[in-house]
């Protein structure tokens, strides 16, 4: 997990100079980070999946091969477009091993124990999250950016040699009883995501023509899928799943809480940098502060989760963060930096309560043959909030801003967008509770027993 989420997040501060190095432009260049992030979110269920049919710990030493040859690929890399292609492998690796080290724990911990391993799992996302740009800077400025990606050549190798001392092996499976895996579904499941999330990302807001397009094909394909896996003996997804409202729910609370969390990091910085006048280090140094509160909470929110309930404290970690983004959209910015730090570490705190103890209650009652498509499903809630919270957050701040070029705007307009921002964050989680207490999941604590 550590991995996974430093390799989304060490790239993202090498761009200028990869475009320096390749003499390419942003827009070029730009593409290290979505080829990985594109990757993942188009695959990552299908993976998930795959665990499940043909052993997880084989998979995942596989993708944790993947992920550290493709690192070493992109560090040698010549060209910017082997970069890109040898980005796009790691994202692979990089889905492999987030939807699988998830799946693990119901296999690996006892049940009482769930919350914490999932805290633990959080706090090394947060860890790999804010390690990134500090590491990405150290080595760009030393050895030099292709260290960015050859770094994770001994931190693989070390995980290799844990995975194969420590995880159980796989139990063989007869292969009468083996379901035949949906290859036809993973085609269109994946082309249906990656035009999503590329109507998300291309365009840094503007939104034209091209967008319009990748979204009208990912609707149609995300009807032909489902009416494919209705028809399929093997399906993907089991669309009969989504009928069970405890896992509805959690998959699309997940996803607007990410959406939301989003906002802290695309229009806390222009806040920061417009309305209160902070350089890019301090600029920096606050916008680190989320990570650093998510590290430090996984694991006690992991035990409230073990102590008083998973979706009990799901609502609790809802409640933090439409507070926290309440505060935010009422507050002057007069109040300066500690104005801003106070209710960013109380939506930070609530995230972290609200991901653990979401998970938990999700993978504690899967069946164990489902366990990789379930974890791969709410890493993908996660991660399509996060692409559609940077594209439709950072088109509401900048329409609430009132000015064409956000980061040439006035204090007063980017103070006045970001307390519409945040109003409308407060307003998703509002709707994020309700769907959480209407689902039933309170009083079922999300028992999802297989179905006869």
């Amino acid at each position: 997990m550590l991995l996974s989420s430093l390799g989304i997040s060490i790239a993202n501060i090498a761009l200028p100079t990869l475009a320096q190095a390749f003499d390419a432009s942003f827009q070029d260049v730009q593409w290290v980070v979505l080829a990985y992030l594109i990757s993942i979110t188009a695959l990552i269920v299908s993976v998930g999946r795959l665990g499940d049919l043909i052993g997880r710990r084989r998979l995942l030493l596989a993708g944790l091969l993947l992920f550290t040859a493709a690192s070493v690929l992109g560090g040698l890399a010549p060209t910017l477009g082997l970069l890109i292609a040898a980005r796009a492998a790691q994202g692979l690796g990089a889905a492999v091993m987030m939807a699988l080290t998830m799946a693990f724990v119901g296999e690996t911990v006892p049940k009482e124990k769930t919350g914490r391993a999932m805290g633990l799992l959080g706090t090394m996302s947060a860890i790999g999250t804010a390690l990134g740009p500090t590491l990405g800077g150290v080595l760009i400025a030393g050895p030099g950016w292709p260290a960015i990606f050859l770094v994770n050549l001994p931190l693989g190798v070390l995980a290799l040699l844990l995975i194969r001392r420590t995880l159980p092996a796989d139990r063989p499976q007869p292969k009468p009883e083996r379901p035949v895996f949906d290859m036809p579904g993973t085609f269109l499941l994946a082309l249906t995501l990656a035009a999503y999330a590329l109507a998300m990302t291309l365009g840094r807001g503007n939104f034209g023509p091209l967008n319009l397009a990748l979204l009208s094909a990912a609707g149609a394909g995300a009807g032909l899928f489902i009416l494919f896996e209705a028809r399929a003996a093997s399906p993907l997804i089991p669309l009969a799943a989504f009928r069970d409202p405890g896992l509805s729910a959690s998959l699309a609370t997940s996803a607007l809480v990410s959406t939301v969390m989003m906002a802290t990091l695309v229009v806390g910085p222009f806040y920061l940098a417009g309305a209160l006048g902070l350089d890019a280090a301090s600029v920096g140094l606050v916008v680190s502060v989320g990570p650093v509160v998510v590290a430090l909470t996984g694991m006690p929110a992991g035990r409230l989760a073990d102590r008083f309930g998973a979706p009990r404290m799901s609502v609790v970690g809802l409640i933090a963060i439409a507070a926290g983004s309440l505060v935010l959209s009422l507050l002057p910015a007069r109040l300066g930096v500690p104005g801003y730090i106070a209710p960013l570490v109380v939506i930070t705190a609530g995230y972290a309560l609200f991901q653990t103890a979401n998970n938990t209650a999700v993978m504690a009652g899967i069946r164990p043959d489902r366990r990789g498509v379930i974890s791969g499903l709410l890493n993908l809630s996660r991660n399509l909030g996060l692409v559609t919270g940077a594209s439709v957050m950072g088109a509401v701040f900048a329409l609430a801003s009132g000015t064409a070029g956000v980061a040439t705007a006035p204090p007063e307009a980017v103070a006045a967008g970001m307390q519409v921002t945040f109003a409308i964050a407060a307003s998703l989680i509002v709707v994020a509770i309700v769907l959480a207490l209407g689902s039933g999941a309170l009083a079922s604590s999300l028992s999802l027993r297989p179905s006869r």
